[in-house]
C-alpha cells in the first residue's frame, strides 16, 4: 500500500444538495431543495447525472427528489461518516489543516505535523476559514456490494443528524448497522439566522413504510444471510479503517479542486493543490511557511 495515499471507498458517483453555478463571471454554490445524483463526468453544463437520479425521480412526488433507499458499507458510523474541522489554503485551494476538537494534522514548513486543535473557535489560524467537512458514503441499490455514492456538506444540521442517527441505529441494532435498510433524506428547517426562509439538511430514517422493528429484523436476517456465505463484516471495517489512516488528508488532489470550489469558495477553484505559490499574492501557506522559518532563526 502507497503511504501517505488514503484508501477510501470506490466511489460511484455524488450525491449533492445544489450544484455550482456561473454568476457574473464567478462560480459559485447554489443550494436545492432536493437531492441530485451524478455520475463523475462532467460535460460543459455540469456533472451528468446518473441513471439513479430519473429512476428515483420518477417514483418521488411532484419530481423532487427528496429521499433515496440507501445502505451503508460498515457497521462502524465513524467509517461511513467522516467529519472534520478542515481548512484550505484560499490562494491555492491546497489543504492545510484537519482537526477534530482535540488533535489535527497540518502542512507545516516541516511537513505534516500532529498538533493540539482547539477548534474554530479558540484557533488563530481558524479565522482563515476553517470549518465541519464530512463525507458519508452510501450504498443506492443492490447491485454493487462495494461500490458507494459520496454525500458531502459542511453543514452543521447535516453532520449532526447524520452522526446521531447512524450511532443511534448502530446501538439499537445490535451493531446491525451495514444491515438495516435505511432512507437518506431531506429536511427543512427555519431559524432566525436563516432570515425564516427554509434551509434543508441530510438525515437518515429506517426506510420508508418500515418501523424501526421491521428495519431490526430485516437488518438480522441479512446479517445471518451473509455470514451463511462467509461475508466478513468485521475485516472490511477494519480495512477500511487501515485505508483511511493511510492518508493525512482524506481527498485527492484530483478531487480537491472540486471540494473547494463547491464548499470553501473563495479560494481559487482548479489551482493545482500542489503549489505553495501564487501569481497574485502570499498564500496562507506561504506565511505559515515564513512565519514558521522566522521563529526557527530567532532561536538559533
Amino acid at each position: 500500500m502507497i503511504k501517505g495515499l488514503a484508501i477510501t471507498p470506490p466511489i460511484l458517483g455524488r450525491i449533492s444538495i445544489g450544484r455550482v453555478v456561473e454568476k457574473n463571471g464567478k462560480r459559485l454554490p447554489e443550494k436545492d431543495d432536493q437531492f441530485t445524483i451524478t455520475s463523475q463526468v462532467q460535460n460543459k453544463d455540469g456533472w451528468i447525472l446518473h441513471p439513479f437520479d430519473e429512476g428515483l425521480r420518477k417514483a418521488a412526488i411532484g419530481g423532487k427528489l427528496r429521499s433515496i433507499p440507501i445502505r451503508v458499507l460498515f457497521n462502524e458510523p465513524d467509517l461511513n461518516l467522516r467529519a472534520e474541522y478542515s481548512l484550505f489554503d484560499r490562494q491555492t485551494g491546497r489543504p492545510l489543516c484537519t482537526g477534530n476538537g482535540d488533535v489535527c494534522r497540518r502542512y507545516t514548513a516541516s511537513g505534516i505535523e500532529s498538533l493540539p486543535c482547539p477548534s474554530p473557535d479558540s484557533c488563530q489560524l481558524a479565522k482563515s476559514g476553517c470549518k465541519p467537512y464530512a463525507r458519508l458514503n452510501v450504498l443506492i441499490g443492490d447491485e454493487n456490494e462495494i461500490g458507494s455514492f459520496i454525500f458531502r456538506t459542511t453543514g452543521y444540521n447535516s453532520i449532526r443528524s447524520l452522526a446521531a442517527r447512524l450511532s443511534y441505529y448502530k446501538a439499537v441494532s445490535g451493531n446491525l448497522l451495514a444491515c438495516l435498510p435505511l432512507e437518506l433524506r431531506l429536511r427543512g428547517k427555519s431559524t432566525t439566522m436563516s432570515h425564516r426562509s427554509a434551509i434543508y439538511y441530510a438525515d437518515i430514517t429506517v426506510r420508508e413504510g418500515m418501523t424501526l422493528e421491521e428495519a431490526i429484523t430485516q437488518a438480522k436476517e441479512n446479517d445471518e444471510r451473509r455470514k451463511s456465505v462467509g461475508y466478513d463484516q468485521v475485516a472490511l471495517d477494519d480495512a477500511a479503517a487501515i485505508g483511511f489512516a493511510n492518508g493525512a488528508f482524506e481527498d485527492s488532489t484530483e478531487e480537491v479542486a472540486e471540494v473547494v470550489e463547491e464548499f470553501f469558495p473563495g479560494a481559487v477553484a482548479g489551482a493545482d493543490p500542489q503549489s505553495t505559490t501564487s501569481t497574485s499574492k502570499p498564500s496562507l501557506m506561504d506565511k505559515l511557511d515564513k512565519k514558521v522559518s522566522g521563529n526557527a532563526e530567532g532561536k538559533s
